[in-house]
């Protein structure tokens, strides 16, 4: 899941980032409303998280504009302005959810599931099957043949990324652009790093591969049995 966060104080931002990654969310960032609006319009999100008060165009104008584009990716609104009325506003405006500053993390967390699941509704895809591999997206749990596989959060995302690209090859930019939130750097060995743990959780003690390596193309999730 692709998250946007537009939050113009610096350590709130790397601190709601670092969490939500942790989490398993690959996340954006825009320090102004002006470059938040920009990122949303330009790229697809699952979900934006934005503050109310921001340098040169505010969230809720940002969220208002989104509705006139006919944008209806989710949004919850962070804010300090906490009373009844300015809840209602945001409401109002467009936003799906009002979030008041300070606020548990954990709790922030629970909201932006909620609103995922809502925005899913109740056809769209909250599992991720191929062959004897099952990911279950809300409950962020994978099994194999019935056999539950343990993957760190960042593990988790890598492999939902492929999974919802089954039989495509996935490229190293694409992995380190939408899994890592990072521009292609050849010296960097995350990808690596990281493909080698994967393989090592879905595919080891299994009779066929699901994670093949295509040379000098990058990668792909398919069953080739």
């Amino acid at each position: 899941m692709h998250l946007l966060l537009i939050e113009d104080d610096a350590e709130a931002a790397r601190y709601l980032a670092k969490g939500l990654r942790e989490s398993g969310y690959a996340v954006d960032i825009a320090v102004d409303g002006r470059d938040g609006l920009f990122q949303a319009t330009e790229r697809q999100y699952d979900l934006i998280i934005a503050d109310r008060q921001l340098p040169h165009l505010d969230g809720l104008s940002i969220v208002q504009m989104l509705r006139k584009q006919g944008n209806k990716v989710p949004v919850l609104i962070l804010s300090a302005l906490g009373s009844v009325d300015e809840r209602i506003e945001g409401l109002r405006a467009g936003g799906d959810d009002y979030l008041t500053k300070p606020f548990a993390f954990g709790e922030l967390l629970a909201r932006i599931e909620a609103l995922l699941r809502r925005g899913q509704g109740a056809t769209a895809t909250t599992r991720l099957k191929v062959s004897d591999l099952d990911i279950d997206l809300l409950g962020r749990t994978v099994t194999r043949g019935g056999r539950r596989i343990d993957l760190t959060a960042k593990e988790f995302q890598l492999l939902e990324f492929l999974a919802r690209r089954q039989g495509q090859v996935v490229t190293r930019t694409m992995l380190l652009e939408g899994v890592w939130d990072l521009h292609f750097d050849p010296q960097t060995n995350v990808i690596d790093v990281h493909m080698s743990r994967l393989r090592t959780a879905v595919d080891r003690d299994f009779p066929a591969p699901l994670i093949h390596t295509v040379r000098g193309a990058g990668y792909v999730l398919r069953d080739e049995t």
